[in-house]
């Protein structure tokens, strides 16, 4: 860490003025600002306030390529995380930026760590997160896997879907939910049974909008739909909240072709030979032995 020279003029002195201020910036491009000092401290556009929204653990930093980690503590509040966003999912993967900082002039500071958001718990009006510093990305397996269905997920780059097409995604009000995981759509027959199957399920409106889950099965019993998903909206969701469902894919070549139209851009290897290959040896009258 290489600190600024007006900053270690002031730390040099041995009597200073300083404060720790984290920044957490959400994935819906939402801020927030919090300091350890008692009273709020600004700049760079960002108030950081003084209160118990967010204090940091000590952060283990090293050399070389090593993770760099550390905790975040904080209170629940209305005015800062609340349970709620926690619940939603709206604090995962928001990007976290720690500084040191002399309170009298901002502008002598130092960035001391930059990462994102991990786990998250809660309990007794608290919450305590996980800081990934940015070599954690370099734990993510990279390259590509030849196997025979497609590697691509649908809609990204490689897939080039549009999901925006009509016959891809239809959005609907909730007509009753069953334990967050079960949801009864009404009247919507214009699509085939398990078209949406493996697709995704988008709060739009309510306590959970932005919550996005993948959906597990999706049956037609008449005309209403009913569509369950592999694990429950965290959150309150009720009848009357708005969701956009999308249409699945199960990576088979042949889906690609007839549900998507899209094999040129299939990411699978339909053709490689499977296991039974390697234990295939020449059997004396079939064709190509000796």
């Amino acid at each position: 860490m290489q600190i600024p020279a007006p900053l270690l003029q002031h730390l040099e002195t041995g009597v200073t003025t300083l404060c720790r201020c984290w920044r957490v910036t959400r994935r819906d491009g939402r801020v927030y600002g919090f300091t350890d000092h008692d009273l709020g401290v600004t700049f760079d556009g960002t108030s950081f306030r003084a209160d118990d929204g967010l204090s940091a653990r000590t952060l283990e930093q090293s050399t070389g390529l090593s993770v760099d980690n550390s905790e975040a503590l904080g209170v629940l509040s209305a005015a800062g995380v609340t349970e709620g966003d926690i619940l939603a999912g709206r604090f995962d993967g928001a990007k976290v930026e720690s500084w040191l900082v002399n309170w009298s002039d901002p502008a002598q500071r130092t960035l001391l760590f930059t990462g994102e958001m991990g786990e998250i718990q809660r309990a007794g009006g608290a919450f305590k997160a996980e800081l990934r510093g940015l070599t954690e990305a370099l734990n993510q397996p990279q390259g590509r896997t030849y196997q025979e269905p497609c590697a691509a997920v649908l809609g990204d780059e490689s897939c080039q879907v549009d999901l925006g097409l009509p016959q891809f995604f239809v959005e609907r009000d909730i007509v009753d939910v069953v334990g967050g995981r079960i949801f009864d759509l009404g009247d919507l027959s214009d699509f085939d049974a398990r078209w949406f199957e493996r697709g995704r399920l988008v709060v739009l409106t309510g306590n959970c909008a932005g919550d996005v889950r993948i959906i597990k099965s999706d049956e037609l019993t008449g005309a209403d739909r009913r569509i369950a998903l592999w694990d429950t909206v965290r959150g309150t969701i009720a009848p009357g909240d708005r969701v956009r469902i999308e249409a699945g894919c199960d990576k088979r070549v042949e889906t690609c072709r007839m549900k998507f139209a899209n094999i040129l851009n299939f990411q699978g290897f339909p053709h490689l030979p499977g296991e039974d290959f390697l234990m295939a040896y020449p059997i004396k009258g079939q064709e190509g032995s000796k």
